[in-house]
């Protein structure tokens, strides 16, 4: 969407003002304040660290102790909680599609979200790389490596988990790249997810099958969390960079139902464009994830991020709501190409 770079361009400071807040002037509350983010499952440790530093600074601002609370889980899974009544303030989810969701099931939150903040209203981006066990054993390079014989591949469930999708249409557009056209796309992802033992709900469930159970001779994984893993399991797994991934941007988006009700939008919008300050996309990189408008922590981290060949959902499947439509809905192509055994 042709309003992404222009974002880039502008100073942080120009991106923290705008519906009538700027976090230099924000009011003085003396009480306690709480809120609730309902997030996917490979944030935890970013979110432990960035409430940590909002906290301090809306303190610094308000003089008011505030308390964040946190939810994580599948990220379409998240996305139906808050559906079903979970009272989140803010949704920090996989995919757009998920919020999405909370527009067309009760109006959480407007149409028009993904126009509130910058970058989509996409803070960070990450995209979707192969981890392996140490040594690279099968000797897997790309994607086509992971439909074998003997090859055993750890993904998520693409019905609940919005990694899995990212790593679903990852897989399916290098195939149809690759090989020309959908029809061996399909057969393609066929044989993939033949080797898949086990659909876990979330991708940080994935991630502990892979890495604690020691299932699996590879784990399709998000970006930053295979670089946690390579981080606490030192030499037992390397990350593989395929030759063709996605460009993966995880939204953000205040649940206008809930703090209206709550009286927590003055809070709640701070707290999300404070992922948009230096030190937000600072923390944001700490974790591997990609800061999508600081030129200073793209350019400090440049070093753990490597160049790739990506491409966009818009691109390549002509945005979320055709994608889902023809992938994950009920009878899509995920229902038709995976069988359980």
């Amino acid at each position: 969407m042709s309003h992404r770079r222009d974002f880039i361009k502008f100073p942080l400071a120009a991106l923290l003002t705008g519906g009538g807040l700027t976090l230099s002037a924000l009011p003085a509350i003396a009480q306690q304040a709480q809120l609730l983010n309902v997030s996917y499952d490979p944030t935890r440790e970013l979110y432990a660290q960035f409430n940590q530093a909002f906290a301090r600074y809306w303190k610094s601002k308000t003089g008011q102790d505030v308390t964040i609370k946190q939810s994580h889980g599948g990220s379409g899974k998240q996305a139906r909680s808050v559906i079903d009544g979970l009272d989140a303030d803010v949704v920090t989810l996989g995919l757009a599609g998920d919020i999405d969701a909370l527009a067309a099931h009760g109006g959480w939150v407007p149409n028009d979200w993904q126009k509130r903040l910058p970058h989509n209203s996409s803070p960070y981006t990450s995209t979707i790389v192969l981890v392996v066990r140490q040594g690279n054993p099968k000797g897997i390079k790309d994607w086509d490596d992971l439909v074998g014989p003997g090859v055993s591949v750890i993904t998520p469930n693409p019905k609940t988990s919005g990694g899995a999708r990212w790593n679903y249409l990852a897989a399916w557009e290098f195939a149809k790249r690759k090989y020309g056209g959908d029809a061996r796309a399909r057969d393609f992802v066929a044989r993939l997810y033949a080797n898949v033992p086990v659909l876990d709900t979330g991708a940080r469930g994935s991630s502990i099958t892979f890495a604690q159970r020691g299932q699996g001779d590879v784990f399709i994984s998000w970006e930053n969390e295979a670089h946690l893993l390579e981080k606490e399991f030192g030499g037992k797994v390397d990350v593989v960079y395929p030759s063709l991934s996605i460009l993966a941007e995880p939204p953000v988006a205040i649940v206008d139902r809930n703090v209206d009700r709550k009286g927590t939008r003055a809070l709640a919008e701070a707290y999300l464009k404070y992922l948009y300050t230096e030190e937000g996309q600072d923390i944001a990189a700490r974790n591997f994830y990609r800061p999508a408008i600081s030129l200073k922590a793209q350019a400090t981290y440049a070093g753990q991020f490597p160049k790739l060949n990506l491409f966009t959902i818009e691109q390549a499947f002509g945005g979320w709501a055709k994608a889902d439509k023809d992938h994950f809905a009920d009878g899509g192509s995920f229902d038709q190409v995976y069988t359980r055994k």
